[in-house]
């Protein structure tokens, strides 16, 4: 059987931590950001941890 290939699109937005979980950016960060507060905009610069219903799928799709 051939070896499995990490979807390439994933392998851009999320990363593995060192525990396990699947580390990702913030959503609507990307513009428009004259509109936000300043305080929303600082709650979009850190990450945030992808939900535990959609690990198993992003998983399967870096192939860990």
């Amino acid at each position: 059987m051939p070896k499995m290939k990490t979807h390439s699109s994933a392998k851009k937005r999320f990363s593995l931590t060192g525990s396990g979980k699947i580390k990702r950016d913030q959503a609507n960060a990307r513009h428009l950001m004259r509109k936000k507060s300043n305080k929303a905009k600082t709650r979009l610069l850190g990450s945030a941890l992808v939900s535990d219903a959609d690990t198993p799928k992003i998983k399967r799709l870096l192939c860990v």
